[in-house]
């Protein structure tokens, strides 16, 4: 586990799992893109501005599930599993009521 330092206080660097609702109006459709990053504030930069391949081609992009980890493997292990069957039910009761909102499920 690394840690960052600044003055006397440590740092425990987190890594992020996180989902997105991606919404392409023009073809009429929509995905839940699920993600692994270090800087989860940064990485939504970077969606919302089309500088990620998998999601620039559509035109709204929000996020709404993340969770984190304090080990990198343990957050790519869990990006894996919510991308199976398994994960996509948890996501989709976790996330019931927004995704009725929305009208879809993962």
């Amino acid at each position: 586990m690394r840690k960052l330092s600044a003055g006397k206080v440590h740092f425990k660097l987190m890594f992020y799992n996180y989902v997105l609702s991606c919404v392409d109006n023009k073809r009429r459709r929509q995905k839940l893109y699920i993600g692994t990053t270090e800087d989860l504030q940064h990485r939504i930069i970077a969606h919302k501005t089309k500088n990620v391949k998998t999601t620039k081609s559509f035109d709204k992009i929000s996020l709404v599930y993340y969770e984190c980890c304090l080990d990198k493997t343990d957050a790519i292990k869990r990006e894996h599993q919510l991308k199976t069957g398994f994960g996509r039910g948890y996501l989709n009761r976790r996330l019931k009521n927004y995704l009725s909102e929305i009208g879809r499920q993962v």
